[in-house]
């Protein structure tokens, strides 16, 4: 498992970053507070706070190139 921290600021966004994730071979889930969505489901993103950073979980042991492919969306 791999984390990083980012923020989707719009509908755009959203949709770019989904188009990454459901290329991607293993699962990926966004945290935030209470809160578990599976990263490919647009609908379950929206029921996040999209202001606020988001929490993403890869299950995999080597993320860098899919991390690398969010950058822009990246937060300390």
């Amino acid at each position: 498992m791999q984390e990083i921290n980012i923020v989707l600021r719009d509908i755009q966004s959203i949709r770019d970053f989904v188009k990454e994730v459901v290329a991607l071979d293993y699962d990926v889930d966004l945290v935030q507070g209470r809160y578990i969505v599976d990263a490919k489901s647009i609908m379950g993103i929206f029921a996040l706070d999209i202001a606020s950073p988001i929490k993403v979980v890869a299950a995999t042991n080597d993320a860098t190139p899919f991390f690398n492919a969010i950058a822009k969306y990246t937060v300390k």
